[in-house]
């Protein structure tokens, strides 16, 4: 890694690599009166700038802070409004720890409205959420066993399933509708239901097997199964030597996934998630079928509504902290996880689970951590948004501004771990940056949109020196390309 701060060779050849272009009036780059004593380090990186062409008219908004002193080493367009994508994750992380603390819970609890006499609950049951995002399948089964050994056996009345916790707004302001058909694009529910550990909230994940016989229809399992997913599957299973062309699209606002393609015959599982519309009535379903298994039986119907103050509270679920969900979240770039912070932020903070105040509460915050936000645009938590606006500085400041904070040790933690395989320690950046010089030694958020790539976080170089950095690439012609420029970057910081 860079040992001194960096020298004026250094900033006009970056710079060219950073335009994509020799015009350098356009620029007023910023850099340290000390200069590299490397001759190589400056060649080698020449080399590489000279190659790129990839940034030809883009924008490339890059800061790097000594990680010890804060100091700014190198400024590229670092006071530029950029979209971050999901780099904008590290803001609501920071801001959430602030506000809820690393032991935060959410709490699912369940009501009833009537006595319980022999077994019976004269009245109707009532499943309350408050922003459990990793509420499963198995603690709904965990709550009607509950309620079994308390000795009910009938619910002489309706299930009730009651999201009032949150307002009803599902999607963040610039949510694309065509997002909304993918599981990054889940709707935020109070009473919500995640298939499994990676807690892709009111998702369903589908395993897709090839059938025993050629030209069969492939098989298709839901998990969990629910009521609130029809699945139209029109795809066959093909011999060995063919293609992999399996699709599953999600109509937008219908219950309908159309499989199609071709999946040959010696495929293993090929694993997909699709979104719930209704996560209140998918979590309904699920506790619905939990009550069956436990011998429960329900008279009435079951429809959404709200829990009664006079309500006597029967038996709760207590989610794991937030220290622990971080780590899909961030590691995994979870957007519903995101969202749902927000609103919560909202309610501790504000009185109010919505968007609007969730951002307010979020951005307040930031200040709080001593980063000014008056030049920011922060229209979601998640990165979503294509006019969320923030500088690399912005972020740059954050990264070394929360080093104090006692929850930083959590917040690192949950940051993905340059070239490390396991999918919930190096996240999305288990296939990057797994040279000899930073495999294990970058913890950076990614973040991707059409035309955007960004990464930033902490490296620690080749002679122990430790970084702060933030790359913000906007107008790319292809955001993929964007990857490979970054980590040849911090491939070359890390080296020195």
């Amino acid at each position: 890694m860079i040992k001194k701060k960096l020298g004026v060779l250094f900033i006009i050849t970056l710079t060219m690599l950073l335009l994509g272009s020799g015009n350098l009036a356009a620029l007023s780059p910023v850099y340290a009166n000390n200069t590299v004593h490397t001759d190589s380090f400056l060649l080698t990186l020449q080399k590489l700038l000279e190659t790129e062409s990839e940034l030809q008219g883009s924008l490339a908004g890059i800061s790097i802070r000594d990680r010890e002193a804060g100091e700014l080493l190198f400024e590229n367009m670092a006071d530029v409004r950029l979209a971050p994508a999901s780099n904008m994750k590290l803001f609501t992380a920071a801001a959430a720890l602030q506000i809820l603390g690393e032991d935060y819970s959410f709490i699912t609890e369940v009501y009833g409205d009537g006595k319980v006499e022999k077994g019976t609950l004269k009245g109707n049951l009532y499943i309350k959420g408050n922003g459990d995002t990793s509420l499963s399948p198995e603690n709904l089964d965990k709550l009607a066993q509950n309620l079994k050994k308390d000795g009910i056996s009938v619910i002489e009345g309706d299930i009730v399933a009651d999201d009032s916790w949150y307002d009803q707004e599902p999607y963040s302001v610039d949510l694309a509708w065509s997002d909304t058909t993918t599981y990054y694009g889940a709707p935020v529910s109070a009473l919500t239901l995640s298939p499994n550990k990676e807690y892709d909230a009111g998702t369903v994940l589908l395993h897709l097997r090839p059938s025993d016989e050629i030209g069969e229809s492939i098989e298709i399992d839901s998990e969990p199964n629910t009521n609130e997913l029809k699945i139209i599957n029109n795809a066959i299973t093909v011999k060995e030597e063919n293609k992999n062309t399996i699709k599953v699209g999600k109509k937008y606002n219908s219950k309908e996934v159309i499989i199609e393609g071709e999946l040959p015959i010696n495929t293993k599982v090929v694993k997909e998630w699709v979104p719930i519309d209704d996560p209140t009535s998918y979590t309904l379903d699920i506790f619905r079928q939990s009550l069956e298994k436990q011998g429960i039986k329900v008279t009435g119907e079951a429809f959404k509504g709200t829990t009664p103050q006079l309500a006597s509270l029967l038996t709760t679920h207590k989610s794991i902290p937030l220290s622990e969900l971080l780590v899909p979240f961030m590691k995994l770039s979870n957007n519903t996880i995101a969202e749902t912070l927000v609103k919560e932020m909202g309610v501790v903070r504000l009185g109010e689970g919505s968007f609007e105040k969730g951002l307010i509460a979020l951005t307040d915050e930031l200040e709080t951590l001593s980063v000014p936000t008056s030049n920011m645009l922060i229209r979601d938590g998640s990165g979503v948004s294509p006019i969320d606006l923030v500088t690399a500085n912005d972020i740059t400041l954050l990264l070394y501004s929360i080093q104090k904070q006692g929850w930083f040790p959590t917040f690192m933690t949950s940051l993905p771990i340059s070239g490390e395989e396991d999918r919930l320690v190096g996240g999305t950046l288990r296939n990057r940056l797994n040279s000899e010089n930073t495999k294990g030694k970058v913890y950076a958020k990614t973040g991707t949109l059409s035309a955007v790539s960004s990464l930033s976080g902490y490296v620690e170089s080749k002679n122990g020196k430790e970084y702060i950095f933030s790359i913000l690439f906007n107008h790319l012609v292809d955001e993929e390309e964007g990857k490979i420029i970054e980590d040849k970057i911090i491939e070359l910081l890390a080296s020195y």
